[in-house]
């Protein structure tokens, strides 16, 4: 499991596969490893006080250097019935070849690159808000964040205005200051990656309206960027970006618009505002595993989350999610009055 979310992206999976009748080992990332160990004894002591057993839920500490022959082996593992990642389509490759070699069921939720399409006849101040709260937080280190803004052209202007508005407004410091609205991000390496897909982007043509400077001082701080006149063929509508990074793509109308969101390897969620029934219309025009209008992209204990492409596979959360973890089995019984032949 993942480093953003450390403890929602576990009970994500744990809740689901031991309703289901499961016990299940975790390899967390290695830089929460006292949220993995936590988790264990939350769920330890959730199941002493139900009467199940104990240890339904264990935590695999190992150094990540040995990662990539331990998982393979466990995966491997006779007592493995299946496995489940969240992670980076690196990780899912590797996970995901794993389980194919092993002849064995896996649940893939990786990277995306969700597009938020703001039709023309759409609620400007309510998009903008939107769009503002999925794509800064959490510092932009989100799967699901609002990562393409693609934006009819007749209400371009307005919307960037109305969003370098509230993005002037974005308090960066320390996240346990509750005036901060934009915290560091994890890593300096993730902060240099998300930092060159902003300068390849600029040099291949796109506008930069805010941010797209690394700040002096501690923590490895990013400003929120916000880069226009993106087209998709740039580095930050082809690839993830991980961090506070927005783009806007310009489009003529619909069809445009459902073209360009389609425009990627990915299908995580996607996002489209309108006043009209124009938004559900062009919504389930574009390829995701979940389509949000009017509302941003979220991951709900009652809804099945998952995506397809390079986003991956399986679904998590609702009775789809307990499903992931089981064997549908067919039972037939007859009364053996009447036993069919090969001739009927």
């Amino acid at each position: 499991m993942p480093w953003n979310f450390p403890f929602w992206q576990v009970i994500r999976f744990a809740c689901a596969a031991l309703v289901a009748g499961n016990s299940g080992i975790l390899k967390h990332s290695p830089n929460v490893t006292g949220c993995a160990v936590a988790l264990e004894e939350l769920l330890d002591a959730a199941a002493s006080r139900a009467g199940a057993p104990a240890e339904l839920l264990q935590t695999l500490v190992i150094d990540e250097s040995i990662v990539p022959q331990i998982i393979p082996a466990l995966i491997a593992d006779d007592r493995v019935a299946a496995a489940t990642l969240t992670g980076s389509e690196r990780a899912g490759v590797a996970v995901g070849s794993a389980a194919g070699a092993a002849l064995k069921k896996v649940v893939l939720e990786l990277g995306g690159s969700d597009p938020f399409v703001v039709l023309d006849d759409a609620d400007l101040d309510a998009a903008a808000d939107a769009a503002i709260r999925s794509r800064f937080g959490n510092a932009g280190q989100s799967c699901i964040a609002a990562k393409r803004w693609i934006v009819q052209e007749s209400v371009a202007d307005d919307f960037v205005s109305r969003i370098q508005d509230r993005m002037a407004r974005l308090v960066a410091g320390d996240p346990a200051d509750p005036a901060t609205n934009i915290g560091p991000m994890a890593r300096d390496d993730l902060r240099r990656a998300v930092h060159k897909q902003v300068q390849d982007s600029v040099t291949e043509g796109a506008t930069l309206v805010a941010g797209g400077v690394i700040p002096d001082g501690p923590g490895y701080h990013y400003p929120a960027t916000l880069l226009d006149n993106v087209s998709t063929s740039m580095t930050v509508a082809r690839e993830e970006t991980f961090g506070p990074v927005a783009c806007v793509i310009r489009v003529a109308d619909d069809d445009e618009a459902v073209r360009v969101a389609n425009d990627t390897a990915y299908g995580l969620g996607a996002s489209v505002w309108s006043r009209s029934e124009r938004g559900l219309a062009v919504g389930t025009r574009i390829r995701s595993g979940a389509l949000f209008v009017n509302a941003v992209v979220a991951s709900d204990a009652r809804m099945p989350f998952g995506g397809l492409g390079r986003s991956g596979h399986g679904r998590e959360l609702g009775a789809a999610g307990v499903r992931e973890f089981t064997n549908v089995r067919t039972v037939w019984i007859g009364d053996g009055a009447h036993l069919p032949t090969i001739a009927e």
